[in-house]
């Protein structure tokens, strides 16, 4: 089954890419990344950071990733507007993951908006009920 960008994003089809992690490692030398509101503490985004993204937030205090379909830096909120202010960057035990508390300085923080057009406040905007997603 081949879901259209639309549908996968705004759809209620449950399609996981179970082949992610295998297209980051290709990538390089990559980090998983969680994104949490630090006032809310709600999850917004999980991406990738490489050592070139984390120098740059942590040198700008906002959040960077390393894109992994595009293989290049990536500035949140660079083309969209939505950028995410760097408060506090935590590491895990094993120093193999990375924990970034932002301030969201616009509406939002995901790519795809809401049925107003705005941006999602977070990309957790579905739940699975019954093998279907369901907008919260």
């Amino acid at each position: 089954m081949d879901l259209s960008k639309k549908e996968l994003e705004e759809g209620k089809v449950l399609k996981l890419d179970f082949t992610k992690l295998q297209k980051v490692a290709k990538c390089g030398c990559v980090l998983p990344a969680v994104v949490q509101d630090i006032e809310s503490k709600e999850v917004l985004i999980i991406g990738y950071v490489n050592q070139e993204a984390l120098d740059y937030a942590i040198k700008n205090k906002v959040m960077t990733f390393w894109s992994t379909s595009r293989n290049e830096l990536w500035i949140k909120g660079a083309t969209s507007g939505d950028y995410l202010d760097l408060k506090e960057i935590r590491i895990n035990c094993e120093q193999n993951s990375l924990l970034f508390l932002v301030e969201i300085r616009t509406k939002g923080s995901c790519h795809t908006k809401d049925e107003s057009g705005t941006s999602r406040k977070g990309c957790f905007y579905r739940k699975v009920t019954d093998n279907q997603l369901e907008f919260l």
